[in-house]
């Protein structure tokens, strides 16, 4: 998980906390990354468009991957209201909302986590729309002492405060999925495969070692079973076989040199697992529709990546 992880450039935003008095209700623009919430005192109700409604309680965390607004509120008879302004004092880390005069009715820390331009094919497509961690859910326990941690850091304002909110941010994301992957989630793809232990140990295999001339039966080994069971397993947890997703992954791995790197691109040929530059830009055409060249230079320029594999099978068709 942490290769994608790497991969998607992801980084904690702005951590900050919210505290409601009596009722209200808050409207929160989609987020372009993703967003989590914890509530650390009282409850709230989630609303999300196309998701059942949900009761939060103290102890509680979610995270929504999908650009959708939502709105937490205490009361479905308070009209919502947009929350940017509340958020609108010196650093943008606090809110208060609710009659002052009442007591707090909830109190929350939330965040976003802002990824590079593949995140969404590589890693937010395959995860459900919505992450709840209930407070008695296994793991909650561990997500819950980040938390308190992040909520001092960000209540005091000490030096270095935000950085360590951030970096604790990050530490809960993993958390979530982590707890997402042990809850079982339905479907087909490299996160499905992490559920299945010998689909995750081949993974976990082409992964540590990507430019490994890997055959079907030296990752059956590392599986400690069959080639057919191997073969069989991982096309039903990834929806391909082993050799395809590793072709792709090899894909990935060159298009982030190509981007970020100033390697030649026989040096990266070598590095993802090709024995000449000549094999690693036929594979990478094949899954772009352009040469690594023309696909570095236009990552360069700022001008949207062109779609890569889907990292379950299907390639382009133009």
């Amino acid at each position: 998980m942490e290769e994608i992880l790497a991969l998607t450039g992801v980084r904690a935003q702005l951590v900050s906390t919210l505290v409601g008095h009596g009722d209200w209700s808050l409207v929160f623009p989609a987020p372009a990354g993703a967003k989590f919430n914890a509530v650390t005192e009282g409850n709230c109700v989630l609303s999300v468009v196309g998701e059942e409604p949900l009761v939060l309680r103290a102890g509680d965390v979610f995270l929504l991957t999908r650009p959708v607004e939502f709105v937490l509120s205490t009361s479905a008879k308070v009209l919502p209201q947009p929350a940017h302004p509340y958020f609108r004092g010196g650093n943008r880390r606090s809110a208060v909302v609710g009659p002052r005069t009442e007591p707090v009715s909830a109190r929350l820390i939330g965040g976003s986590f802002v990824f590079d331009g593949r995140a969404r094919q590589l890693l937010l497509d395959w995860l459900p729309p919505l992450i709840h961690l209930p407070r008695n859910a296994a793991g909650a326990a561990a997500v819950q002492r980040i938390l308190d941690r992040v909520d001092r850091e960000v209540s005091d304002n000490g030096f270095g405060g935000r950085l360590i909110a951030q970096h604790l941010a990050m530490i809960m994301l993993v958390d979530l999925l982590r707890h997402l992957v042990a809850s079982g989630v339905k479907g087909r793809s490299w996160l499905h495969g992490l559920t299945e232990p010998v689909t995750a140990a081949a993974l976990q295999a082409m992964h540590a070692d990507p430019a490994h001339p890997w055959t079907v039966q030296q990752l059956a080994d590392s599986a400690h079973v069959s080639r057919s069971t191997l073969a069989a397993r991982f096309k039903k947890a990834v929806g391909q076989g082993p050799l395809e997703y590793l072709t792709q992954w090899r894909v990935e791995l060159g298009a982030d040199r190509l981007a970020h790197t100033e390697q030649s691109i026989a040096t990266i040929a070598r590095a993802v697992g090709y024995g000449s530059e000549a094999a690693f830009s036929l594979a990478f055409k094949r899954a772009t529709g352009q040469a690594p060249g023309v696909y570095r230079r236009q990552a360069r320029s700022g001008a949207p990546a062109p779609e890569l594999t889907d990292m379950h099978g299907n390639f382009p068709t133009s």
